[in-house]
């Protein structure tokens, strides 16, 4: 009863199907959720440059502003590529419709691969570089920014949960005010830098004697080039998620599209000249457009909104990811190359299995990582750039085949598209394999070879499932029931008295564990066994399932081809869950045996469950008077118990100075038992 009620608090009340048409989002909504990953890659996009170029002095940024021009002139051209994309495949699906429709059934798993290494990358990088901006104006934080971004990705799951209408009105507010203070920032850093020269960039005394200076050589620009591509990311979501848009649907998802492509390029190409006018230099512990943001406003109230804009931005930009995987997901779990549960709706009309599913992986991303956003970014690129370039290279073939009205001019756009991502896609490979983009390389085979492996198992189960070749079975006349006892008690009479109901071949059959429990079971079922002979059978090594399947091995063969062999198992329920844990599984681990008990000739054994529900009755307490009893929830108790030992355990730790994982896990837990506490507290709490 609790975990429903937490669960209607934190997701809401389930939603009816006919909803579902006044669940979508308008432009304003869309840009929110399907443009927040591309807007938030301009606040690192432009650092991620200068650090690829910083490695050969300060000489060397002077590139920074050439190379971010040659990114937005490829933005452009993907922008306007993937418009055509959108107009022509009103379903959605992206990259992975276009390949597959056009070029074929392994290249557009390989674009489904890429993408899906791209969005769960997405949460992983946008949440790391939201933390760094709240540790940048918050120092003391940066030791704990893994938890920090593991409780930001939880949050925004949650929200995501509650449905994609919801989810917009949520992300509309912090992704506007991104906007607004980023291009005022802008506009003021214009206005200061007008008229002044440019300062030059300086490295600290402590950066300059850490390591000796590269030589500015073409592959240095390269990486710099596909470190900054990372501005691109994202802008695929739209294509992937038409139809959460009102109608019509195409033409608001274009217009979509084409704000998100004029905000980042502003941003973009205004952070970085700015960066470059003021000299700016990447920090360790402060961001380039933090410490841009100081320079404008001073460090006063204005520096605080911006870098609270910006860490909002930042983590909020995964749900770009949520919104766009799960819609995925379900188009491959349509095609069946992914399993089909990730093609249900859950109670509030989202693909929920693909929410929780993206939840896990990029946490886990985050942990491995340490909430590193410059050691994910070489993983980031490679998916982008790859899907980039079938989608474009699928239009072209589109056009090529259909060549309908303005086909030309649309084959030149993609074609366009195609040769500029494929030429990034190369320059990425080349530049980051070293870094760490060999590890999206093994990935995406291994997860083409996963699909297909999957493809393959549904389409075997359809084969054997079909009526083509199948005859009907001889219909049973006659059942032949056995009933496993463990003991004598009132639990097992309805399984008797169903067994007598099905069949009168029925026996009982007990396992000889304990001689003497034995012997006085067979004594008292004279009087409640209900007229069914009880058989014993030996086991001199102690094992219970042991005998029962070779004696059901042995009866297949008294069983005609119109009879059916049945276990019947007495089972009593607990009234508490944790009940269970006091209890032995037989009855479980036996219809597990029979379960995946092959036989010979299609014959089965039929296992059915006859549960005795246990109820909870409590013999009356006496009362001193005047005093009230008080019963404190068990679950509440456990959970207050698991709270301060974690809690103990986290301040041991820190005293005591021992490994930075021993206290992450320690306040991973702490912070897991607060909550569930509070929720129980909350719903159930102390009964008087």
């Amino acid at each position: 009863m609790a975990l429903n009620l937490a669960r209607r608090v934190l997701i809401g009340r389930p939603l009816p199907t006919h909803r579902l048409k006044y669940e979508r989002l308008n432009k304003l909504q869309g840009l929110a959720v399907f443009s927040s990953d591309a807007l938030s890659s301009s606040a690192y996009a432009t650092e991620e440059i200068l650090l690829g170029l910083v490695v050969a002095g300060p000489a060397a940024l002077v590139y920074a502003w050439p190379i971010s021009l040659v990114i937005t002139t490829v933005l452009a051209i993907v922008v306007f590529s993937y418009y055509q994309t959108i107009h022509a495949y009103p379903s959605g699906g992206g990259a992975y419709i276009v390949a597959r429709s056009n070029l074929g059934t392994w290249p557009g798993l390989v674009a489904a691969a890429a993408l899906l290494i791209d969005y769960i990358l997405t949460v992983s990088v946008s949440v790391s570089a939201g933390v760094a901006a709240i540790t940048s104006a918050v120092p003391e934080l940066f030791d704990n920014r893994v938890l920090l971004a593991l409780g930001a990705v939880a949050l925004i799951a949650i929200i995501n949960l509650r449905g994609v209408r919801e989810s917009g009105t949520i992300f509309s507010i912090p992704t506007y005010f991104f906007i607004f203070m980023g291009l005022l920032m802008l506009a003021l850093g214009l206005a200061r830098a007008w008229g002044t020269p440019a300062t030059p960039p300086r490295l600290s005394a402590s950066a300059e004697a850490a390591s000796p200076l590269a030589p500015l050589t073409l592959l240095l620009v390269l990486r710099a080039f596909a470190s900054g591509s990372a501005a691109m990311t994202g802008v695929e979501a739209i294509s992937n998620g038409i139809q959460a848009f009102r109608p019509p649907e195409s033409r608001n998802a274009g217009y979509t599209l084409i704000w998100m492509a004029a905000i980042l390029s502003t941003l973009f190409l205004g952070i970085t000249y700015l960066v470059r006018h003021f000299g700016i230099v990447p920090a360790e512990t402060q961001t380039v457009v933090s410490q841009l943001a100081r320079i404008v406003f001073g460090g006063g109230i204005g520096y605080y909104l911006t870098q609270a804009g910006t860490a909002m931005i930042l983590i909020l930009a995964a749900n770009t990811s949520f919104a766009g995987l799960p819609m995925l997901l379900s188009i491959l779990a349509r095609d069946r190359f992914v399993p089909h549960q990730f093609a249900n709706m859950g109670d509030r009309l989202v693909f929920a299995n693909g929410i929780i599913l993206l939840a896990v992986l990029s946490g886990l991303l985050i942990y491995i990582f340490g909430a590193n956003t410059h050691s994910l970014i070489p993983l980031y690129a490679v998916g982008v750039f790859l899907s980039f370039t079938l989608s474009q290279s699928g239009m072209v073939r589109k056009w090529w085949t259909e060549r309908g009205r303005g086909w030309v001019r649309s084959l030149a756009f993609n074609l366009i598209g195609a040769i500029a991502t494929g030429v990034v896609l190369v320059v990425v490979v080349i530049a980051k394999f070293s870094q760490g983009a060999w590890i999206v390389a093994i990935l995406i085979p291994a997860f083409v070879w996963l699909m297909r492996s999957i493809w393959v198992h549904y389409m075997d189960v359809r084969r054997q499932l079909a009526f083509s070749d199948a005859e009907a079975p001889a219909p049973v006349k006659q059942h032949k029931v056995v009933v496993p006892v463990g003991g004598i008690h009132r639990g097992i009479l309805p399984a008797l008295r169903y067994a007598q109901s099905l069949s009168s071949d029925a026996t009982a059959v007990i396992v000889d564990v304990d001689p003497a429990e034995t012997a006085e079971v067979v004594k008292r079922w004279e009087r409640w066994g209900m007229g069914m002979p009880l058989k014993v059978l030996e086991s001199p090594y102690r094992s219970v399932l042991g005998p029962i399947l070779r004696y059901l091995d042995d009866l297949e063969w008294e069983v005609s081809f119109d009879q059916q062999l049945t276990v019947v198992l007495p089972e009593f329920v607990p009234s508490r869950w944790w009940h269970f844990l006091l209890h032995n599984q037989n009855a479980f681990l036996l219809k597990a045996a029979l379960f995946f008990r092959r036989r010979a000739g299609h014959r089965i054994t039929v296992v059915t469950d006859v549960p005795y529900y246990l109820t909870e009755e409590r013999a009356p307490e006496p009362l001193r008077p005047g005093i009230a009893r008080v019963r404190l929830d068990r679950q509440a108790v456990a959970v207050v118990a698991i709270f301060a030992v974690s809690l103990a355990g986290l301040l041991l730790a820190t005293l005591q100075d021992w490994p930075r994982i021993f206290q992450e896990v320690f306040g991973i837990a702490t912070l897991l038992a607060l909550g569930l506490l509070m929720l129980l507290l909350f719903f159930r709490g102390l009964q008087v």
